[in-house]
């Protein structure tokens, strides 16, 4: 309809009059008038409305398609009636969306040509829509619900069942109706469901969730996780139960999973340090109340580093399983075995009422080891020794049992292996000799006794320096030089490992940058410890280093052992992401300690691997090593990750690894490790021309020499 010329203010008073929000805009798109209705459907002020373009109104992903339909209008001889169109939107002040109707209609405002927009909002029709379809929206919800879902009666009886629920079962709705969850029910479960029907009849509860076990048609076991709803009437009275339920089996089967996993060594299947401790005290607590003795055996295999060094790491990771398994053999049902990390295992006494008894399961368990170990193709001589610590209801809680223990251990290494030795208050002597080494430790960190010494890493074909090991030495007072392996141990056992560690990442990140203050200058690694890995200021360590001496981060790697890897790759990938997120590589050391976990540990992000020396130089019991090397070289290439072989001693040893294809070596052929002041000269050009000039005459020679550095 076409109005006639009329005033604005006439226009005004008419709009205001109107229920549905009302405007008038102008050729231009602006709006000249608008009533109350309209600035409360929009949020807008009325004020704010008018002289506003009509766009402000439309939201912007819509403005295209409202310049076409206000064309089309515009060309129309027609007017536009409610009901025409469901699709338009309008948006409010704070950008709410609107589904909306409009009817428009041609006037003229003080003689100039302006459109009216009638504008209806649809929410409430909309909503009243809905509120009629929801009977049929929960039917169809309920038929073709991927949830099992069941509606019984007061006497628990089915009288409705979905698809979902019969494909559960493997049954048919014939099958199912009229029946109550006994049918299908494990009948160990039975009473849970009346339990549950119980509370419903007293009114305890309206909805509760449980878990339950039933039986499906072929026989199969599942366990369901169900959540039951009571609806009643208006005076109270149960109408029907409304069931949803959910196979719960492969998630509790795999959540059984991995807490084992958690709990278990994932080489020999046996408890880890976590179920031992958490099994020792519930072990004391029952001594304390039922009087009788609980005992911690600490089994070490002795001299077991000479198998990893003569046979390989793989052949030794063989041999823990096999020891596993033969102590399993002897191992009584009330009593715990666990692998305590390495070579250690730890072996929880429970419920005997004799000293003597202990004695009778540690001569079992060296019992055990009598025989030798059938492991790939070998026969394998392998002991261990046993420290052994008891308890009684007089012992204190507070007894460090595992440290008893690993003080006997101690004594039956001393008194010649393969035996066991019970802790004693004499033995506590051992522990204040270690307590006098650790101070010493101390005092050598403090008075700068101990010192940096770096053995160069060269490229395997140019023997060009690439970057340098840092190797940490102690220069003790009275006994001269003390190999690292006589206190990192030490070290290790105590907190002092991370006052080291932290001492050999300032040391070293500092002598690197005197060689070389440029970001792409060689590189300097530095090795972790398992308890340095872990610990919670690794990352604040290495931060404080690098900002201290200002190396780049990219010129500074960390070692990891592969066993620590291996044996905790999930905390292993965090701290490495960690340490990239800070520019700094990693690398594994001692690569080839279990490749039956290469792929995992390839995956980690490295910068390079370090084979282990008892594959660069296999011997004739270990003929595998030079395919090893090689199978390593070739999934280093693949995935990026260089790799190093440690332990280079002649020149068939480099040309080997040549032929392999290896990027980079480090070994007595090219130099021991030097003081930070003799590094400079190793830089100068290739080792292979320095060698004649400043290394040992012979390999002898070499080791005599680093056993003095040592």
């Amino acid at each position: 309809m076409v109005v006639s010329e009329g005033d604005a203010g006439s226009w005004q008073a008419l709009l205001g009059d109107l229920p549905d929000g009302a405007l008038v805009v102008n050729e231009g798109g602006t709006v000249v008038l608008a009533n109350e209705a309209l600035a409360q459907l929009t949020e807008y002020p009325l004020a704010d409305l008018i002289g506003s373009p009509l766009e402000r109104l439309v939201p912007s992903r819509l403005a295209a398609a409202h310049e076409r339909l206000r064309a089309a209008f515009d060309t129309s001889t027609r007017t536009r009636r409610f009901g025409s169109h469901t699709h338009l939107v309008l948006v409010t002040r704070e950008g709410v969306e609107r589904e909306v109707d409009i009817a428009l209609s041609r006037v003229s405002i003080d003689g100039a040509p302006a459109t009216l927009a009638l504008v209806r909002d649809l929410s409430d029709v909309r909503a009243t829509a809905l509120e009629s379809d929801s009977e049929l929206r929960y039917r169809l919800a309920f038929e073709i619900s991927v949830a099992p879902i069941v509606f019984t009666n007061e006497r628990d009886q089915i009288v409705a069942a979905n698809d979902a629920f019969c494909e559960l079962l493997g049954r048919s709705r014939e099958e199912l109706l009229g029946q109550d969850s006994s049918l299908f029910t494990y009948p160990l479960d039975l009473g849970i469901t009346e339990a549950s029907l119980e509370r419903v009849r007293r009114r305890e509860v309206d909805a509760e969730r449980y878990v339950k076990r039933y039986v499906h048609r072929d026989g199969r076991i599942l366990v369901v996780e169900v959540a039951r709803r009571a609806a009643y009437d208006a005076d109270g009275r149960l109408m029907f139960n409304v069931i949803s339920e959910r196979d719960v089996t492969e998630e509790r089967s795999l959540t059984a999973q991995l807490a084992h996993q958690a709990l278990h060594d994932p080489l020999t299947g046996l408890a880890n340090r976590a179920l031992l401790e958490d099994r020792l005290v519930r072990a004391r607590a029952k001594v304390s109340r039922q009087g009788g003795f609980g005992a911690i055996l600490m089994v070490d295999l002795d001299d077991f580093k000479e198998v990893n060094d003569f046979h390989g790491h793989l052949v030794g990771d063989q041999v823990l399983i096999a020891v596993a398994r033969r102590l399993e053999e002897v191992a009584r049902t009330a009593d715990t075995l666990c692998r305590f990390g390495g070579d250690e295992f730890v072996y929880l006494v429970e419920g005997v009422h004799q000293a003597d008894q202990v004695r009778h399961i540690a001569g079992r368990l060296l019992g055990a080891l009598e025989r030798p170990l059938a492991v790939m193709g070998l026969a394998i001589e392998q002991h261990a020794s046993i420290g052994i610590a008891l308890w009684d209801v007089e012992s204190s809680e507070d007894v460090a049992v595992l440290e008893q223990a690993d003080l006997a251990l101690y004594e039956a290494k001393r008194l010649g292996r393969n035996r066991y030795a019970v802790y004693s208050p004499s033995l506590h002597q051992l522990n204040v000799g270690r307590g006098r080494e650790l101070h010493a430790l101390r005092e050598a960190l403090a008075d700068g006794s101990l010192a940096m010494h770096y053995q160069p890493i060269v490229a395997a074909t140019s023997t060009t320096v690439v970057g340098f090991e840092a190797l940490m030495r102690w220069r003790h007072a009275e006994r001269g030089w003390v190999a690292p392996a006589e206190f990192l141990g030490l070290a290790e056992s105590s907190d002092l490992i991370g006052d080291l560690g932290a001492f050999a990442l300032h040391e070293a990140t500092r002598d690197a940058v005197a060689w070389s203050d440029e970001p792409t200058g060689p590189y300097v690694t530095v090795n972790l410890s398992a308890r340095q890995l872990f610990g919670p200021d690794l990352l604040e360590h290495v931060r404080s280093a690098l900002v201290a001496s200002g190396l780049a981060p990219a010129r500074l790697i960390l070692e990891i052992p592969e066993r620590v890897a291996r044996e905790d790759a999930s905390r292993t990938t965090l701290v490495i992401d960690e340490l990239r997120a800070l520019g700094v590589g990693c690398a594994l050391d001692g690569f080839g300690d279990g490749l039956a976990s290469l792929a995992q540990l390839l995956n980690l992000d490295l910068r390079f691997v370090k084979i282990d020396r008892s594959l660069v130089r296999p011997t004739e019991v270990n003929l595998v090593g030079a395919d090893l090397v090689d199978f390593i070289v070739t999934l280093g290439r693949r995935t990026g990750i260089g790799v190093v072989a440690q332990g280079i001693e002649s020149t068939d040893d480099l040309e080997r690894l040549r032929a392999a294809g290896c990027d980079l070596s480090q070994g007595f052929l090219f130099s021991e490790a030097v003081p930070a002041g003799a590094v400079k000269p190793l830089l100068d050009g290739p080792l292979s021309e320095l060698a004649s000039k400043t290394k040992p005459s012979s390999i002898s020679d070499m080791q005599a020499s680093a056993t003095a550095e040592s």
